[in-house]
Protein backbone atom coordinates (compact mmCIF):
# COMPACT_ATOMS: atom_id res chain seq x y z
CA UNK A 1 0.00 0.00 0.00
CA UNK A 2 1.46 3.27 -1.07
CA UNK A 3 2.02 6.06 1.78
CA UNK A 4 0.63 9.26 2.38
CA UNK A 5 3.54 10.87 0.61
CA UNK A 6 3.46 8.93 -2.55
CA UNK A 7 -0.26 9.30 -2.89
CA UNK A 8 -0.02 13.13 -1.95
CA UNK A 9 3.12 13.25 -4.21
CA UNK A 10 1.15 12.22 -7.45
CA UNK A 11 -1.84 14.14 -6.87
CA UNK A 12 0.70 17.27 -6.74
CA UNK A 13 2.36 16.08 -10.16
CA UNK A 14 -1.54 16.27 -11.55
CA UNK A 15 -2.01 19.60 -10.21
CA UNK A 16 1.41 20.83 -11.47
CA UNK A 17 0.71 19.22 -14.26
CA UNK A 18 -2.45 21.31 -15.41
CA UNK A 19 -1.11 24.71 -13.74
CA UNK A 20 2.34 24.69 -16.24
CA UNK A 21 -0.21 25.33 -19.61
CA UNK A 22 -1.54 28.24 -17.29
CA UNK A 23 1.87 29.36 -15.78
CA UNK A 24 3.35 29.06 -19.87
CA UNK A 25 0.65 31.09 -21.50
CA UNK A 26 1.04 33.79 -19.08
CA UNK A 27 4.61 34.36 -19.75
CA UNK A 28 4.18 34.26 -24.17
CA UNK A 29 2.74 37.63 -23.96
CA UNK A 30 6.22 38.46 -25.83
CA UNK A 31 8.43 35.93 -27.70
CA UNK A 32 10.97 34.18 -26.20
CA UNK A 33 12.62 31.06 -26.26
CA UNK A 34 13.07 27.81 -25.00
CA UNK A 35 15.31 28.34 -22.18
CA UNK A 36 14.46 31.73 -21.64
CA UNK A 37 11.46 30.30 -20.80
CA UNK A 38 12.56 27.85 -18.72
CA UNK A 39 14.52 30.43 -16.81
CA UNK A 40 11.68 32.81 -16.22
CA UNK A 41 9.47 30.26 -14.82
CA UNK A 42 12.02 29.40 -12.37
CA UNK A 43 12.28 32.46 -11.11
CA UNK A 44 8.90 32.89 -10.26
CA UNK A 45 8.92 29.31 -8.59
CA UNK A 46 7.50 26.79 -11.13
CA UNK A 47 10.17 24.88 -11.89
CA UNK A 48 9.80 22.86 -15.31
CA UNK A 49 12.46 20.47 -16.99
CA UNK A 50 13.32 21.69 -20.75
CA UNK A 51 12.13 17.73 -21.02
CA UNK A 52 8.62 18.91 -20.27
CA UNK A 53 8.71 22.38 -21.48
CA UNK A 54 9.55 21.53 -25.23
CA UNK A 55 6.81 18.68 -26.30
CA UNK A 56 4.62 21.04 -24.13
CA UNK A 57 5.43 23.87 -26.90
CA UNK A 58 4.99 21.65 -29.65
CA UNK A 59 1.49 20.63 -28.65
CA UNK A 60 0.23 24.15 -27.98
CA UNK A 61 1.70 25.50 -31.32
CA UNK A 62 -0.06 22.32 -32.57
CA UNK A 63 -3.24 22.95 -31.24
CA UNK A 64 -3.03 27.06 -32.67
CA UNK A 65 -2.38 28.31 -28.72
CA UNK A 66 1.03 29.52 -30.10
CA UNK A 67 2.94 30.95 -32.45
CA UNK A 68 6.89 30.62 -33.53
CA UNK A 69 9.91 32.05 -35.50
CA UNK A 70 13.14 31.28 -35.89
CA UNK A 71 15.79 33.84 -35.38
CA UNK A 72 18.83 33.21 -37.12
CA UNK A 73 20.71 36.76 -36.54
CA UNK A 74 22.30 35.45 -33.30
CA UNK A 75 25.44 33.28 -32.80
CA UNK A 76 22.96 30.04 -33.03
CA UNK A 77 19.34 29.92 -34.76
CA UNK A 78 16.68 29.93 -31.72
CA UNK A 79 13.04 29.49 -32.03
CA UNK A 80 10.60 32.05 -30.35
CA UNK A 81 6.81 31.71 -29.23
CA UNK A 82 4.13 33.82 -28.33
CA UNK A 83 0.52 33.61 -28.17
CA UNK A 84 -1.86 33.84 -31.00
CA UNK A 85 -4.85 35.15 -30.73
CA UNK A 86 -6.73 31.85 -30.05
CA UNK A 87 -4.08 31.54 -27.21
CA UNK A 88 -4.88 34.98 -25.95
CA UNK A 89 -8.80 34.09 -25.84
CA UNK A 90 -7.59 30.78 -24.27
CA UNK A 91 -5.11 31.98 -21.47
CA UNK A 92 -7.94 34.55 -20.70
CA UNK A 93 -10.96 31.92 -19.75
CA UNK A 94 -8.41 29.93 -18.50
CA UNK A 95 -6.68 32.44 -15.82
CA UNK A 96 -10.43 33.19 -14.72
CA UNK A 97 -11.13 29.94 -13.97
CA UNK A 98 -8.16 29.47 -12.12
CA UNK A 99 -9.06 32.35 -10.05
CA UNK A 100 -12.74 31.09 -9.45
CA UNK A 101 -10.87 27.65 -9.06
CA UNK A 102 -8.34 29.29 -6.42
CA UNK A 103 -11.39 31.18 -4.66
CA UNK A 104 -13.29 28.35 -4.22
CA UNK A 105 -10.64 26.20 -2.49
CA UNK A 106 -9.10 28.71 -0.61
CA UNK A 107 -12.38 29.48 1.10
CA UNK A 108 -12.81 25.73 2.05
CA UNK A 109 -9.22 24.63 3.20
CA UNK A 110 -9.26 28.24 5.14
CA UNK A 111 -12.24 26.36 7.64
CA UNK A 112 -10.03 23.53 8.44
Amino acid sequence: MATALEIASAYGTELRRGSIVLGVLSRLNTPKYGYSLVQELGQYGLIVEPGTLYPLLRRLESQGLLISEWETDGSKPRKYYSMSVTGSEVYDLLKADWKDMIFSLNNMISED
